[in-house]
């Protein structure tokens, strides 16, 4: 009997130590686990908020602001700049192309011989209005015979399929000033220099503005609104001056300078406009460029006022001439 009321004590005392225990042991998990939480959210905080306050409040040794600085000036260094230029031509390349005509070499050959051929033929006193309107009725003619080559029409001369005559029609009638360019055929606009009491309907007179700086000098024979031809003594691309007159006085300085052989400054053209000048080349043309020209001869490119028909074709051209040159005795 004793045995087993003293079995019955250690069972109650050891199930009521048992609930003690797991009670004891889940009590300490919790703790465990929101002291773990509460470490992990503190560690996330103070990493959010240095990470915030450094992107403002960095602050660089001198020995570390020359290590970036010499490791920028080796990444500068180590730029493949040929590469970078190569991609550059690349792209310059490209959009030339899209300015070009789209015509078979052997089309544009056949309508630059031909044009030469018009040329030739004109009496030797032809002025730029005859040369303009002989060149304007070869191209309707040579439109309307190509119609009639893609229409299938019999008694045409051309000696092109109907698929070039396609190509050729399009050409000469949405890129008939480009393609003269690239042929190499470009006649000047016509050059209207009489004056008129009466103003043209729609059009207004262009006032005529004093140029800036100092006076220009008789002998530099200066022409408000004229573009003059020659061949390049100075780019004028990098070569500026502050005023009309200095330009004049760098043609005559140039033309003393000049050696046995080369060539002297006879044409100088100066940009007056603060908002540059139009000139019909790819280049932009910027205020007080001076052009240094040489020409046996020389001639008009533009005079007063750009014509309607260059206008036209050239829709950026504006309606005066800004550029004031003056030929010069070399």
């Amino acid at each position: 009997m004793a045995r087993l009321e003293w079995g019955a004590q250690a069972r109650g005392k050891w199930g009521c130590s048992y609930k003690r225990t797991t009670l004891v042991i889940c009590s300490l998990n919790i703790v465990i686990a929101l002291y773990v939480l509460r470490c992990l959210y503190s560690s996330m905080y103070l990493y959010s908020s240095n990470n915030s306050s450094s992107q403002y409040n960095v602050k660089y040794t001198p020995d570390q602001t020359q290590k970036m600085e010499e490791s920028m000036r080796i990444r500068k260094a180590s730029e493949p700049l040929e590469l970078v230029e190569v991609v550059k031509n690349i792209t310059k390349g490209l959009a030339e192309q899209k300015r070009r005509v789209n015509l078979p070499l052997h089309l544009k050959h056949m309508v630059r011989d031909e044009i030469l051929q018009l040329l030739k033929s004109l009496p030797e006193n032809a002025n730029v209005t005859e040369q303009r309107e002989a060149v304007e009725n070869w191209r309707i003619a040579k439109l309307h015979e190509a119609n009639q080559m893609i229409l299938g029409q019999e008694n045409v001369t051309l000696a092109i399929s109907s698929d070039e005559a396609a190509i050729l029609v399009d050409a000469m009638q949405s890129k008939w000033s480009l393609l003269m360019e690239e042929i190499g055929l470009w006649i000047p606009p016509i050059i209207i220099n009489e004056v008129h009491d009466d103003k043209p309907p729609g059009t207004d007179e262009f006032e005529e503005e004093p140029l800036a700086g100092r006076p220009v000098p008789p002998e530099c024979h200066a022409e408000l609104h004229t573009d003059y031809d020659g061949s390049a003594v100075r780019w004028g691309l990098t070569h500026h001056k502050e005023s009309a007159a200095d330009c004049c006085q760098a043609c005559l300085d140039q033309a003393k300078r000049a050696k046995p052989g080369e060539m002297k400054c006879n044409i100088w053209v100066y940009c007056p406009s603060e908002a540059g000048c139009y000139s019909p080349d790819i280049y932009e043309h910027k205020h007080q460029e001076c052009w240094l020209k040489y020409a046996e001869k020389p001639k008009l490119n533009f005079k007063d006022k750009y014509s309607e028909s260059y206008r036209s074709a050239h829709p950026t051209a504006p309606l005066v001439v800004p550029w004031v040159s003056g030929v010069v005795s070399a």
